[in-house]
């Protein structure tokens, strides 16, 4: 396992994404210059919280080849559904979490597979399938250098073969010029880092010249979806060669934890992208997927001439014995009839894409759904029009919480602020189960309290969907966050060896100072945050918070920023006297 950090806890993880110990650091060994099956892990799991985080703006991006808002979720999804048959595949064998680089890579090169949705899961799909073909053709244990460089390189070659007819400015530009940068870096004697470092910085060039290539891109303003999750996967690549992924064990990440590039070029705002001659109203009708079986390389052939006569955007991928076909077609009907003359579709679906283009921008009622640490804070939440979800220790959010309250809400398509990082991941197979009974919900990585008012404080009615999840989602992951506390027991913290009744200072979820005041060390943690600037403080207290806490505190912050707007919220929360926001 590569740079691990161990965690000792004078307090068990809270509501807040705080974590009142948090931080013995166990110093890692060096560690050989290879990418080992734990890497591998690893690597899938910091890619899933990273097209998770930044799911809902990619899919703002999504202009080409049609206006669908689907990129990011489809992304998401497809990695998300692989990781899970992988989980279950290798639990019924008894090898979960131990199983060698080659079994994870050929499980998962199966299970991505089928998993795929949509065009840019498809060409993921054969993407990360290309990495897992290198490793276990050659029974790599381990990769070394040299196979990364090889691994890189067949991903984007085997990705460019399963498009009918490339489109430069896409995913697979990106992903080429990834692959190329490696191979300059590998054959001058790079290191690993040095050939993932160059293989990222290329992504990101070749992500931000996309709009040169695709007129579509050019007009909406934007970058290419497709590739910006390919630029996540190799930065989330690059974190596991490094050792620079997250120490937390469940690899939940938000945006500015693998960086911000700007997606959104200066040429327009997405919703210009209706304009696309790619994507207008006459491009066909319907997106076709299946899974295909019981076939064989004669009759792949032949749908795939069929299917390219009936439309574009056609990907016939996988073999020898399971085949994933996606197409766009006016005639969804001869689409599915010619998969049954070629063998057996399985999991067929049809999405007519006029009716998704059009619900993109559509202004519906939105609903909103968050998680309440205390009951001031909930109260806050429903007078705003917000259902609250009641959490603490012991006593975390479920999936079947945040369904059921999102059904409450009353409205179609639902927002939700988890303000706490296990509610993080339970919203987001809440949204999953969702989708089955045509309920939309949508995931705002609030980790925090403050982060999640900070976003419900910019929802705006007359804004589409979209647009209020990547508004709502700019304004939670912009806001920095911290809080005072009062330990309980002997821990070590990253700030050093804390003692029960020590103050412990925390800043973006760390234990920055161990204090002895809380009011001075809330004044100490305010500085940290305002370190980069802000222009509004929200200031939370807790239940156990001595009089006058929080007022003190505004009026210290009053005397050195006036220019600070402060807000004081009777929130209620255990365990944190003081949670702190900076916008």
């Amino acid at each position: 396992m590569r740079n691990r950090t161990s965690v000792a806890e004078p307090h068990p993880p809270d509501q807040n994404g705080l974590r009142a110990g948090d931080g013995a650091p166990r110093y890692p060994e060096p560690v050989p210059d290879v990418f080992t099956a734990d890497d591998a892990r690893h690597w899938a799991l910091l890619t899933r919280a990273a097209l998770a985080a930044r799911r809902t703006e990619i899919d703002e991006l999504n202009v080409f080849p049609v206006p669908d808002g689907d990129t990011g979720t489809n992304l998401y999804l497809t990695l998300d559904g692989a990781i899970d048959d992988v989980v279950a595949t290798h639990g019924a064998r008894g090898v979960l979490g131990t199983a060698d680089l080659v079994e994870e890579c050929r499980t998962l090169r199966r299970a991505v597979l089928m998993s795929a949705r949509g065009n840019s899961g498809v060409i993921l799909s054969q993407v990360v399938g290309g990495l897992c073909d290198v490793v276990v053709e050659r029974e790599a244990a381990q990769v070394d250098t040299a196979l990364l460089v090889e691994c890189l390189e067949r991903g984007a070659a085997k990705a460019r073969a399963s498009v009918a007819h490339p489109q430069e400015g896409t995913m697979l530009t990106v992903a080429d010029a990834a692959a190329a940068a490696a191979r300059r870096a590998g054959d001058a004697g790079g290191s690993m880092s040095e050939v993932s470092a160059a293989a990222v910085e290329a992504a990101t060039e070749a992500l931000a010249r996309t709009p040169e290539q695709l007129p579509a891109l050019a007009r909406a303003g934007v970058v290419d979806a497709g590739g910006a999750g390919c630029v996540l996967l190799l930065e989330a690549l690059h974190r596991v060669v490094t050792g620079a992924w997250s120490a937390d064990d469940r690899l939940l990440t938000t945006a500015e934890d693998l960086g911000r590039p700007e997606w959104h070029a200066a040429a327009g705002p997405v919703a210009d992208a209706g304009s696309s001659d790619d994507a207008g109203p006459d491009g066909p009708a319907f997106e076709v997927m299946y899974l295909l079986t019981d076939t064989d390389a004669a009759a792949v052939r032949t749908l795939t001439t069929a299917l390219d006569r009936l439309g574009d955007s056609l990907l016939v991928v996988g073999g020898p014995d399971l085949w994933n076909v996606h197409a766009h077609v006016d005639d969804a009907g001869a689409a599915v009839e010619a998969g049954i003359a070629a063998g057996r579709p399985e999991r067929i679906r049809i999405t007519h894409l006029p009716s998704q283009v059009a619900a993109r921008e559509e202004v519906v009622p939105v609903g909103v759904v968050a998680g309440a640490a205390g009951p001031g804070v909930a109260t806050l939440l429903e007078e705003a029009g917000a259902v609250s979800v009641p959490f603490g220790p012991g006593r975390r959010i479920s999936a079947s919480q945040l369904l059921d309250a999102a059904r409450r809400t009353g409205a179609s398509a639902v927002v939700v602020l988890p303000a706490d990082p296990d509610g993080l991941m339970a919203a987001e197979v809440a949204s999953e189960a969702a989708a089955g009974d045509g309920l939309e919900v949508h995931v705002v990585p609030a980790r925090t309290t403050v982060q999640a008012l900070a976003a419900l404080a910019v929802l705006d009615p007359e804004r589409s969907v979209h647009a209020n999840v990547v508004a709502m989602t700019g304004a939670a992951v912009s806001t920095r966050h911290g809080a005072v506390t009062v330990a309980t027991k002997e821990a070590l913290t990253w700030a050093g060896v804390c003692h029960p009744g020590d103050v412990l200072g925390i800043v973006d979820g760390d234990v920055a100072f161990l204090g002895s005041d809380l009011a001075d060390s809330a004044r100490d943690v305010l500085e940290r945050l305002l370190s980069a600037g802000g222009e509004l403080v929200t200031l939370v207290t807790g239940e156990d918070a001595e009089a006058g806490l929080a007022e003190r505190t505004a009026a210290a912050l009053a005397r050195e920023r006036p220019e600070v707007e402060v807000v004081v919220i009777d929130g209620g929360q255990p365990v944190y006297p003081l949670l702190i926001g900076v916008e």
